[in-house]
């Protein structure tokens, strides 16, 4: 009798792009999650591999697609800016964030307190902080950070500004987080005393000094003058 056998196979392992979960609850949430993202992506712009993103999939372990997280913002030094649909720690060297950053809300608080720091830690992400824009979920301040410290994770020490904003220092990014009593949240650089724009503050901007510009090559031409001369 003859048998055949059919070849075994490989099961397609699906990893997801989308949660389909709804977005962060209420506008101070969106604006944020916006602009914590967009603006480190313009601050990092100029400087070749680092790798800014949001809101996208970490896969942390191979064949099994239940092994993500989604940081709401979070920068890898040492890896390229390619665009991605998901992050796969073994098709990025193992390289995981440096930095990452929680925007907590009602319904992520639990998640962003409890559980993420027990897995960053264990990923390995040098700095961990938490903001909550509305006030209500982390106490007693609005905004929190870990740094990776022998394997553990310490908090980071907080100072508040003679002007009453409450600041955290990323020694990762070399950038200061400040919260402003209305607990508007920017990421600030102590070493030029500037105060990082969103994508579409820094395109505002933009657009005024090219108008200026634009206005002082109109007077002199008026005035029999090319500004190209000049």
């Amino acid at each position: 009798m003859t048998v055949s056998s059919q070849p075994k196979l490989n099961p397609i392992i699906e990893y997801l792009e989308e949660d389909f979960e709804p977005m962060p609850e209420g506008d101070k949430q969106r604006r944020n999650l916006s602009y914590t993202t967009e603006s480190l992506k313009v601050w990092f712009e100029s400087q070749e591999n680092v790798y800014v993103s949001g809101n996208l999939f970490i896969y942390y372990e191979e064949g099994n697609p239940d092994k993500k997280v989604a940081p709401d913002t979070f920068v890898v030094f040492g890896s390229n800016k390619s665009d991605r649909t998901s992050y796969k720690l073994w098709l990025e060297n193992n390289k995981v964030p440096d930095f990452v950053l929680e925007i907590t809300s009602k319904g992520t608080v639990s998640k962003d307190r409890d559980d993420n720091p027990l897995l960053y830690r264990t990923l390995g992400v040098k700095e961990y902080f938490q903001y909550d824009p509305m006030g209500e979920y982390l106490k007693p301040a609005s905004l929190k950070g870990l740094r990776l410290e022998d394997g553990k994770y310490v908090e980071i020490v907080s100072r508040t500004l003679p002007d009453g904003v409450f600041s955290l220092h990323s020694e990762t990014l070399g950038l200061d987080l400040h919260l402003y009593p209305d607990r508007r949240f920017r990421f600030y650089d102590p070493k030029s005393s500037q105060t990082l724009r969103s994508l579409g503050e820094s395109e505002r901007e933009r657009s005024l000094a090219e108008a200026k510009v634009k206005r002082l090559a109109d007077r002199l031409k008026a005035l029999g003058i090319d500004p190209d001369s000049i």
